[in-house]
């Protein structure tokens, strides 16, 4: 019940009291006039959405900052009484600039001002056993995992005196995979296990590389077992491995807390980050940087077939074990989505606690913002104990933090180790495409 109902009852109240006491026709003709609008107006407020039906089809479940996420609703009167109004409220917590035009040929240019995926509308003149389709497009732009939904449909009678609601409780989730920039020259890792080019040495550790397959011994693992050979020849059969000829690839990505800046007098001129023709901008932030170059790099060895695997220690441990194929690079996407840079571990830490996890003659690119002798002890260790480590410097002078970075991949370039320095408005497919020479020293290791 909304203030004008309030008031209507309050002179329906009184012609009925001025009827009484004066017993004058007005206050009749006033007392039959409000009870009318009261009763019609309730009446329809109570049919304004019975019947009506709305449904939402999400065209995707996973989307990719800077790519559109794209929505159908249809709203549906089932009754034979048409509806006047219907106003669908969305309560999606997708951020992102609403697609209001499209120019063939050229993509989406017109963006709306308003923050966010909202499918909010208001349709009017809804007839009986009618539908009205429309569809939302936002453009995406912070990865993460969202929610879309759920819906409200508001209507009531004509004069708004008695407003009804009803929740459409259906949502579902939408997960924003991080930027990815193509990369067509990149430093190529040399890291091999030791042996040489083709190893042909049998292993009892389960590697991509399958040699041969042979009947189940006493003691062997459960998933070494080749099913469809087992199925065949009706008795078990069991997948031998060989040694990978080149080492793996791992993403070692610092997301502590304390290495996390933001440069705030950018981040308050533009929260959201700003899309046009398809050019996605990264927030001034150290950590989605860091981000976007670990997917950057990582579908780039997966596209050369190379086993890459991830290290980061943020919101969660997240450690993913290297491999090929299209699953990995769902994995990888995936868990970098959800990743919060708010660890409290440092980089030397999390090396410490995953150092036997990474095989001799691996490569690991290290992707941090931190500075000083904690980058470079944790780089020497590495090449202490025959991994071969490739750093990427995030410059944190550039993202608004403390003293200057700039000075380590220089540091570490006189260690003999590739070393690539990314400052805050750095185009990340020149940087890490290498088109500038100053920033890698040297350019093989």
């Amino acid at each position: 019940m909304t203030g004008r109902a309030r008031v209507v009852i309050a002179l329906f109240t009184i012609s009925i009291l001025g009827a009484f006491i004066t017993g004058r026709d007005l206050f009749y003709n006033l007392v039959y006039l409000w009870g009318f609008l009261l009763v019609t107006s309730y009446t329809w407020a109570r049919l304004s959405l019975l019947g009506v039906r709305l449904e939402r089809e999400a065209f995707a479940t996973r989307a990719q900052v800077g790519q559109l996420f794209t929505e159908r609703f249809t709203l549906v009167n089932e009754s034979r009484i048409p509806k006047i109004w219907i106003e669908a409220r969305d309560k999606s917590e997708l951020p992102g600039y609403k697609v209001t035009s499209t120019v063939a040929g050229l993509g989406s240019r017109g963006l709306d001002d308003r923050s966010g995926h909202r499918a909010s509308t208001v349709t009017i003149n809804l007839g009986s056993r009618h539908r009205r389709t429309w569809i939302q497009r936002t453009v995406c732009t912070r990865r993460g995992r969202y929610r879309i939904g759920p819906l409200e449909l508001h209507s009531g009678d004509l004069f708004g005196l008695f407003p009804v609601k009803r929740d459409v409780p259906s949502s579902q989730h939408l997960l924003v995979l991080p930027m990815v920039v193509p990369i067509r020259r990149f430093t190529t890792p040399t890291g091999r296990i030791s042996g040489g080019e083709a190893i042909q040495k049998r292993t009892h550790q389960v590697t991509p590389n399958v040699a041969s397959v042979r009947d189940y011994s006493a003691g062997d693992s459960l998933n070494r077992i080749h099913w469809p050979s087992t199925a065949k020849r009706r008795r078990l059969i069991v997948k031998e491995f060989e040694l990978d000829p080149q080492g793996e690839v791992w993403l070692l990505l610092d997301a502590a807390r304390k290495t996390r800046y933001v440069k705030a007098d950018q981040l308050a001129k533009d929260e959201r980050s700003v899309w046009i023709v398809g050019e996605t901008h990264l927030p001034p932030a150290s950590d989605e940087y860091g981000i976007a170059i670990a997917a950057s790099l990582g579908i780039h060895f997966l596209d050369l077939d190379r086993s890459v695997g991830l290290i980061a220690y943020g919101n969660a441990r997240h450690v993913i074990q290297p491999d090929r194929g299209e699953a990995q690079r769902y994995r990888l996407l995936e868990s970098l989505a959800v990743l919060k840079a708010d660890g409290v571990h440092d980089l030397a830490q999390v090396l410490r606690v995953e150092y036997p996890r990474i095989p001799r003659g691996s490569t690991v690119i290290v992707i941090t913002a931190a500075a000083g002798p904690v980058v470079m002890s944790a780089i020497r260790r590495l090449m202490i104990g025959d991994r071969r480590p490739i750093l990427v410097s995030l410059d944190a002078s550039s993202f608004g933090g403390p003293g200057d970075s700039s000075a380590l991949p220089a540091a570490a370039g006189r260690e003999g180790v590739p070393a690539i320095e990314v400052r805050c408005g750095d185009s990340l497919e020149d940087a890490l495409n290498l088109t500038s020479r100053r920033r890698l020293r040297p350019t093989a290791v």
